[in-house]
């Protein structure tokens, strides 16, 4: 196959991929943060603003990590702070596994790239429209965390049934 072939199937792969993605109805917010090329430091603080205006319906709250095999670990520690437009903030310590009990990565693989998505908290309601603001820490025992790529959350709409 040539060149001009390989690069207009790859081309037309990450279109796919790009609409597939794209068509979610359910996702009302998704991003990601990159994490240094280094290494993910202990002082490094991952933060996202949503503005959230529906005040009726139920969420799924998801923390999305893409590690690379080098990744020391098989889980991650995280300090995760949720600020509403009103009230107090709340955190959290979470852990998720990142790879099962034979070092097997759980999220999906593309060459070294894992991209797994964690439920955070189910069934949130949102008692006030506002920007609600989430604050990310890992908390490992390393200072320097070589592995983690990117970092994000992900709210869902719960479908009514």
């Amino acid at each position: 196959m040539g060149n001009k072939s390989l690069i207009g199937s790859l081309s037309f792969l990450m279109l796919l991929i790009v609409l597939l993605v794209s068509c979610d109805p359910n996702r009302i917010y998704e991003k990601y943060q990159k994490v240094d090329k280094n290494g993910w430091h202990q002082d490094s603080t991952i933060y996202f603003a949503v503005d959230i205006s529906d005040t009726v319906n139920l969420y799924n709250l998801y923390v999305n990590i893409r590690n690379k095999g080098n990744y020391p670990n098989s889980n991650l520690w995280l300090f995760l702070t949720v600020t509403p437009p009103k009230g107090k903030s709340i955190t959290d310590t979470v852990e998720f596994n990142l790879a099962d009990i034979h070092g097997k990565w759980m999220g999906k693989g593309l060459g070294d790239l894992y991209d797994s998505q964690h439920l955070y908290k189910g069934k949130v309601f949102f008692p006030t429209a506002g920007t609600y603001r989430f604050k990310i820490q890992h908390g490992m025992r390393e200072t320097l965390l070589p592995g983690i790529r990117d970092v994000g959350i992900r709210i869902e709409k719960i479908k009514k049934k």
